[in-house]
């Protein structure tokens, strides 16, 4: 009821941003956030766990003020310890939170706003049906795909046409090897070690994808055409 109710009246100018600088001090001095220090916000997509709503400290110093969210989630502002972002996504991850977004760091409690715009970007940038929390700054390019979802849906069917034409099974091959493929770092031998098949037929499989899109793995800006066209498919509930 804290978190819903005080917590939830304070948060909100400060979370909605634009709000003028006598509202952002009071509200700031209301929760005992510090003038200056070292924040990000959490958007997550789903209520928060019991065990990971605590206000700290944490063992590093982090402090968390949580508070509902506009959909099925809940928000939380965190002001940063030693461990930095990382340490508070992984708090998050061990106490079985997400999926989730953070923002950049930020330096006041007066762009809160832009954090919680850019937390919520880096939601959208999670899998259908994942539980990860994903920090914005490890998810620039996804994160310029969803902010334009027009633009993304063009960037598939240019770059993807033909092959979400084939049946499901036949593109799923093709995908499954190109994701090999770039997880192993662009090696063919490793990846028919993870794909449990020959390389000749992992070779195959790209050379023909290759010809599917038009476009060369040993091109730098093809490829990353193929990158961020993955990224979106990889996006899709329902991709076609």
């Amino acid at each position: 009821m804290r978190r819903g109710t005080r917590y939830g009246a304070l948060l909100g100018p400060l979370l909605a941003g634009g709000a003028p600088p006598d509202l952002v001090e009071r509200a700031a001095r209301g929760l005992g956030m510090p003038e200056r220090g070292r924040y990000a916000v959490v958007v997550l997509g789903a209520p928060v766990p019991e065990a990971a709503a605590a206000e700290g400290p944490d063992g590093d110093g982090t402090r968390w003020w949580w508070c509902g969210g506009a959909g099925d989630g809940d928000v939380a502002v965190v002001l940063l310890g030693a461990e930095g972002p990382a340490g508070a996504v992984a708090r998050l991850g061990e106490h079985g939170a997400g999926p989730g977004g953070m923002s950049p760091v930020v330096g006041s409690p007066a762009e809160l706003g832009t954090a919680r715009r850019l937390a919520g970007t880096a939601l959208l940038t999670c899998a259908p049906g994942s539980r990860e929390v994903v920090r914005l700054d490890e998810r620039l390019p996804t994160a310029l795909l969803v902010s334009g979802p027009e633009l993304s849906a063009r960037l598939l069917a240019e770059v993807f046409g033909p092959l979400l034409a084939l049946v499901p099974a036949e593109r799923a091959v093709l995908v499954g090897t190109l994701e090999a493929w770039l997880e192993c770092g662009g090696s063919v031998g490793r990846a028919a070690v993870r794909l449990r098949c020959h390389r000749n037929t992992v070779f195959n499989r790209l050379r023909r994808l290759e010809r599917l899109t038009a476009r060369s793995l040993s091109r730098p800006r093809e490829l990353v055409d193929l990158v961020l066209a993955l990224d979106v498919l990889r996006l899709w509930s329902a991709p076609p």
